[in-house]
């Protein structure tokens, strides 16, 4: 599943275009996540980077909040209760998908200290990954526009170079080809496409405003248009578990590992 840096950015950067955006406005539908405005139960582990609890990165989040109120007012204006926010305090960039859901569930009920032994082998992995990457140093995103998803919209981000990019997949490698972490029931499922969850949809999109919706998600996109590049710089990852999709944390006993 791992492309090459060109790739990723030729891909990820048809993403932000008008056609991308009518193929998945035609398909909009009420996450599964959500029923009747509330976040339902959806508990699992994953490996995200600190969100705005990493004070090197305040007003980076910050310019992130403005942009999901100015998206947040022009939906409600145009269909109240189509989308629903994501907390500020839950924004977060996953670098790799770890276990959800039901197969969280049923790795539970066969191992009952998976936490420990997840714990245990992701911190053999993120030392795989420091050996890999002797220099440490922060990798570095810079977004390039709204991602629209059937269920959900976020911010895409694009490594600003093909270090930070390295960094990420040797990561992500280092994670997903570790044979004891296979065992707990870790795989990965999809290529890795950097972004921000910003808020999930609550219904189907009326089909009268299709045209609409395209027209905000596009002005919104031209905030970043020949203005200065909004940065994002981790310089670690950790392992959060969640709850649902507003509920994300990290526990002092949960491992980190720097970029």
């Amino acid at each position: 599943m791992d492309e090459t840096y060109q790739a990723y950015l030729n891909r990820v950067t048809k993403l932000t275009l008008p056609d991308a955006y009518r193929s998945q406005i035609q398909n909009i539908q009420e996450s599964p996540k959500f029923h009747g405005g509330m976040a339902v139960p959806f508990p699992g582990y994953t490996i995200n980077t600190p969100g705005e609890a990493d004070g090197r990165n305040q007003n980076f989040y910050a310019r992130l909040v403005s942009t999901q109120a100015l998206m947040m007012a022009a939906v409600e204006a145009m269909e109240p209760g189509l989308l629903l926010p994501v907390p500020s305090e839950s924004f977060h960039l996953t670098v790799a998908d770890l276990i959800w859901d039901s197969n969280y569930h049923e790795a539970l009920a066969h191992t009952p200290d998976y936490e420990e032994q997840l714990c245990d082998r992701l911190a053999q992995s993120f030392a795989k990954y420091q050996a890999s990457i002797p220099e440490r140093g922060p990798i570095e995103l810079q977004i390039v526009g709204l991602l629209a998803r059937p269920r959900a919209m976020a911010i895409v981000l694009v490594p600003i170079d093909e270090l930070s990019y390295h960094k990420m997949l040797q990561l992500r490698r280092a994670v997903y080809q570790n044979s004891g972490l296979i065992a707990l029931g870790i795989e990965q499922q999809y290529p890795f496409t950097a972004h921000i969850p910003l808020g999930y949809f609550a219904h189907t999109l009326n089909p009268d405003h299709h045209d609409r919706f395209l027209e905000i998600i596009m002005n919104l996109n031209d905030r970043w248009l020949g203005a200065e590049p909004e940065i994002l710089r981790s310089h670690r990852a950790e392992l959060h578990k969640f709850d649902d999709m507003n509920h994300f944390y990290h526990q002092p006993q949960f491992p980190t590992v720097d970029f």
